[in-house]
Formats: C-alpha cells, sequence, structure tokens
C-alpha cells in the first residue's frame, strides 16, 4: 500500500493554521483522498492530557520551566506519532497536523532559549525523528494576529498566548529561520489576505502532491 502524505501547518498565534488546517482536510476528502485531521499537543487522550496541563494553568501554579515545557511537548508528540501519525500513514491516509516539531523549535528553542540540539534529541528518541512531507507556514503580520487572538479567545488566553509581545515575536523569527532548513519541507504562506486566498495558495502547494490517490 501507498504511504500517505504528512502535512503539517505551522506558525504564531492568530496566523489560521487550524482554519486553514480543517479546509485542506476537506478539499482532500472531496478528491478521494482518506485524511485526518489533528493537532499538537493532542491527538491521543494521553497527549490531551498534557495539552491540558501545559495550556490551563491552575490557581497556584508558578508555570512550566522551559526544560519541563519541552519534554511535556515531545511527550505528547512520542503518543501522538505511534498511536495515530504513524499507523495513518502507513494505512496510506494522508495526515494534516495542526503544528509539529517546528513549534517546539521556535517555542521553546528560539523563544525560550533553549538549545536546538536538545530538541532534536528530543525528537529523534520520541518521535524516531519524524518529519513532514510538507510544511506549511502561516505568516501573518503581528497587529493582525492579535486581532485574530482577540476575537478567537475573548480575552481569555491560554498559558502559551499570554506570553509577552516579545517572545512572540521571537518565535515568529525562528519560523523564519526554520523555513531555510531543507529537513522540514517549508513552503512559507502569506496569510496577510482573506481566508479564500490563503487557502488557494495552499491549494497550489500542494497539488502536485496529488498524483494517482488513494482511493475510499
Amino acid at each position: 500500500m501507498k504511504r500517505g502524505k504528512f502535512i503539517v501547518l505551522e506558525g504564531g498565534e492568530g496566523a489560521g493554521k487550524s482554519t486553514q488546517a480543517r479546509r485542506l482536510v476537506a478539499y482532500l476528502h472531496g478528491r478521494n483522498i482518506p485524511a485526518i485531521l489533528t493537532r499538537e499537543p493532542g491527538g491521543t487522550a494521553g497527549a490531551e492530557a498534557i495539552r491540558a496541563l501545559l495550556l490551563e494553568q491552575p490557581v497556584g501554579h508558578e508555570g512550566w520551566g522551559m526544560r519541563a515545557e519541552a519534554l511535556l511537548f515531545a511527550a505528547a508528540r512520542s503518543d501522538h506519532v505511534e498511536k495515530v501519525i504513524e499507523p495513518a500513514l502507513a494505512e496510506g491516509r494522508w495526515v494534516v497536523c495542526d503544528r509539529f516539531v517546528a513549534s517546539s523549535i521556535a517555542y521553546q528553542g528560539g523563544a525560550g532559549g533553549l538549545d536546538m540540539q536538545a530538541i532534536d534529541d528530543l525528537h529523534r528518541f520520541g518521535s524516531n525523528g519524524l518529519m513532514p512531507d510538507l510544511t506549511l507556514i502561516m505568516n501573518v503580520p503581528p497587529a493582525l494576529a492579535e486581532e485574530r487572538l482577540a476575537k478567537r479567545d475573548g480575552g481569555l488566553s491560554d498559558a502559551i498566548s499570554a506570553r509577552p509581545a516579545h517572545y512572540h515575536r521571537r518565535v515568529a523569527a525562528t519560523f523564519a529561520s526554520v523555513a531555510a532548513d531543507p529537513r522540514h519541507r517549508v513552503s512559507m504562506i502569506d496569510g496577510d489576505a482573506s481566508e479564500d486566498e490563503v487557502f488557494t495558495s495552499i491549494a497550489k502547494i500542494i497539488q502536485p502532491m496529488i498524483e494517482q490517490p488513494v482511493r475510499c
């Protein structure tokens, strides 16, 4: 059986990844390509439990240190890869994922100050170094991202979204450097456009990957 394709959407807070990931899965289904939508951290019961630990700060909790945060993300990803992503790809399905290892590089590495080699080592150990067939990085101006976040969260940001602006500027800068790393197979997407225009750009990029699709 032909192995499925693994496509990841990345970007900072308010970049529009989740919306476009949903549209991409619907687009693939419309072409009789079996595809699943998943997210990080999350995708399995265990990984969703870790997501809650990371994003929902109980009263009195001072927050995770960056090393602990990186370990939690790596643990969630390991479970996700083993139980959801790899089995789906092996069955010939395409996997569309909202965030993957590039987010660890950007958030805990570039913005959080952790050694990039340590993040790579965690990924190799926890997830056998799995890399996407294509990474789509959504690039939006900071002001637009903040506007989208305000509409989405209604002032109730999670523990990571609520970090200061300088942190998120470092996240954005690191995503730009990820784009230059051939391991991630990156295409940059201009997110400063209408939802339909952004998706048109995405559809053009993935079209060459749609060759002899596996039928449902």
